[in-house]
């Protein structure tokens, strides 16, 4: 009997505790958000070389030196730093070559990976390097110089701006808008889309550049958003 009062009166405690738990101040909820237009102004090229034969004797080969040390040269008359271009990857591929059916030739491909802050620099650097040398041209990422503050600036944009519709709303209930009780950030920084780049294919427009012709190439503008949900509480 002892027993049974003890477990009850432990009941009852329990319950008068969860009850003075409950959160009984009056909320609302709202979402804000913020969001900017930006043009990267810094962009990451991916350029690759191959060597290659002159003719079909498979003698008179272009090699990849000769082909790095045309990139290196147009690399630095545009300005570019040395820390800003570098190697990405070296690799080599079969060519038939008669001579040598049980024994196939080789010839080497590098990759290399350009910082630029604007896509005309490419004009220049490829038109300096033999076009039959140029494997492949890529846009390999983006960024901004001031990506980490425009970032911070948008999130205090967004929850100001949740601040401003939680305000609106208390006034309309005649309430006053107390502190915040929660902040829910979701926003993750991997999503953000790639701009697309107003450019037909880098070789074509370094043969313009060649020929005297003014190409305007550029990355159109981004845009990063971000969404804050936030709990203010009512007074």
């Amino acid at each position: 009997m002892k027993k049974l009062i003890a477990a009850m009166l432990l009941g009852t405690i329990v319950l008068s505790a969860s009850a003075q738990n409950i959160d009984t101040r009056r909320k609302i909820e709202v979402y804000g958000s913020a969001e900017e237009e930006i043009t990267p102004d810094i962009i990451y090229v991916s350029i690759s070389l191959k060597e290659y034969f002159k003719d079909n004797s498979n003698k008179n080969k272009i090699t990849i030196n000769e082909l790095e040390r045309q990139l290196a040269s147009a690399v630095k008359k545009a300005g570019i730093k040395d820390e800003d271009f570098t190697i990405n990857d070296i690799s080599s591929y079969n060519y038939n070559d008669p001579k040598k059916k049980k024994d196939p030739g080789f010839l080497a491909s590098k990759q290399y990976r350009i910082k630029i802050a604007n896509l005309n620099a490419i004009n220049e650097i490829l038109a300096s390097v033999d076009e039959k040398g140029i494997q492949s041209t890529n846009i390999a990422g983006y960024d901004h110089s001031k990506m980490t503050e425009i970032k911070n600036e948008l999130r205090i944009k967004a929850v100001n701006n949740a601040r401003d519709k939680a305000t609106v709303l208390a006034q309309a209930l005649g309430d006053t808008l107390g502190k915040a009780l929660e902040v829910n950030d979701n926003n993750t920084d991997a999503g953000n889309p790639q701009p697309q780049y107003k450019m037909m294919a880098m070789r074509e427009q370094a043969a313009d550049a060649v020929s005297g012709d003014s190409l305007d190439i550029d990355f159109k503008k981004i845009k990063i958003n971000y969404q804050f949900r936030v709990v203010f509480e009512l007074k």
